[in-house]
């Protein structure tokens, strides 16, 4: 499971090519990397399932996270990439989009950000931040033999907040 996230909040215009870097490098380089080291042991071993933990930002921007929304997303392509490059070796690629969960990194963007907790409880059809044990059921089910034909796909885990566009 690659779960590596970090962010920087500030303007486009006020980012540093140092701080581009180190989200960048953190959330998707990070993916890549462990991903490649992991692929000859699964393939030794006859197949293995990889999950991706992107963010609900590979489909929506906000002003505030110039780098963390286009790093989630390449994240879902590079899914995709290694989907289809080891299917074959019967090694399954999945993502999970989480939405807004109650972790330390989204109390920081409340911190950062005073609307948000607002915005998102209005936006989020649940009504609700998401929990940990929200994320619980789908790691599983990828994780599981029932996801055994399922490969290149991102899961959207959010409450219904990418529903609504």
């Amino acid at each position: 499971m690659n779960n590596a996230g970090t962010n920087v909040r500030k303007q486009p215009q006020d980012y540093t090519l140092e701080e581009w870097h180190k989200v960048l490098d953190t959330n998707l380089t990070s993916a890549f990397l462990c991903s490649r080291a992991a692929y000859a042991p699964m393939k030794a071993a006859g197949g293995g399932k990889i999950i991706n933990i992107g963010s609900m930002m590979s489909i929506f921007g906000v002003s505030f996270s110039p780098a963390y929304g286009p790093s989630k997303g390449g994240l879902v392509q590079l899914t995709k990439s290694l989907a289809t490059a080891w299917a074959k070796d019967n090694i399954q690629v999945n993502a999970v989009l989480p939405g807004w969960i109650d972790t330390e990194l989204t109390r920081g963007a409340r911190r950062q950000v005073p609307e948000l907790h607002d915005n998102v409880l209005r936006r989020t059809p649940a009504g609700r931040w998401g929990t940990m044990e929200d994320m619980a059921g789908v790691a599983v089910f990828l994780a599981s033999a029932a996801s055994d034909f399922v490969t290149g796909t991102a899961i959207p885990v959010d409450g219904g907040y990418s529903v609504l566009g």
